[in-house]
């Protein structure tokens, strides 16, 4: 014979299961959470914008040295004007032949040497410097010398140079140092052997396309001949 109790009490569980039920979904609807849910909740620092300390400005934006002017800029050896760029006046009469004058024959051999000497300049460049491989000579250059010479008729306002004249030009600008003294016998031989070399070099010169481009030596450089 079954009990009274054992018919009543799965009655009772599923009452009182539903009991509980409904009263969760009434806390809920009043924003109150249970208990139990309380001591177990714990807020997500990930979840608020606001905490990302990012969020805001940097913090490390004052301690980035880029943040304010750079300063590797005076380091940088091209931050100056280009010696080759035109800004700079020349006075003609620093670098060009004076009246009279007889330069002598010149050594095609000191030539090579010197063309290859940076002491001879106060910045570490050499004639090879920019002309390494024929690069940066203009189109005029095939010309026999005297010839016009875009870079000296912007700077200085001369029409044409000789081959000494435009070595001279270049001692003074490019390569930053003192002309050659016409008038002292080294410096005349250095003078003399440079520009022997210079029209050596222009015998066997062919306009290059890629000759003028200030990034010839740029190893990027599409027009740079591949090994």
């Amino acid at each position: 014979m079954i009990s009274v109790f054992q018919t009543r009490a799965p009655r009772v569980g599923l009452a009182l299961a539903r009991g509980l039920l409904g009263l969760a979904f009434a806390l809920s609807l009043a924003g109150v959470a249970p208990p139990a849910a309380q001591a177990d909740h714990h807020e997500n620092p990930c979840a608020n914008p606001c905490a990302n300390p990012c969020a805001k400005k940097n913090p490390c934006a004052p301690k980035n040295p880029c943040a304010g002017k750079n300063p590797c800029a005076g380091k940088n050896p091209c931050a100056g004007a280009n010696p080759c760029g035109g800004s700079a006046s020349v006075d003609p009469k620093k670098f060009k032949q004076p009246a009279g004058y007889t330069l002598g024959g010149g050594d095609v051999a000191l030539g090579r040497q010197l063309w290859n000497d940076t002491s001879l300049s106060t910045n570490g460049a050499a004639c090879a410097t920019c002309h390494t491989g024929g690069a940066q000579f203009q189109p005029t250059f095939a010309k026999a010398y005297p010839h016009p010479v875009a870079m000296v008729k912007q700077q200085s306002g001369a029409s044409e140079v000789s081959a000494a004249e435009m070595v001279q030009f270049c001692m003074l600008q490019p390569m930053q140092a003192e002309a050659f003294d016409w008038n002292d016998k080294q410096d005349a031989r250095k003078l003399a052997a440079l520009a022997a070399y210079v029209e050596q070099v222009q015998k066997s010169w062919k306009p290059n396309p890629c000759g003028a481009n200030p990034c010839a030596a740029n190893p990027c450089n599409p027009c740079k001949p591949r090994r």
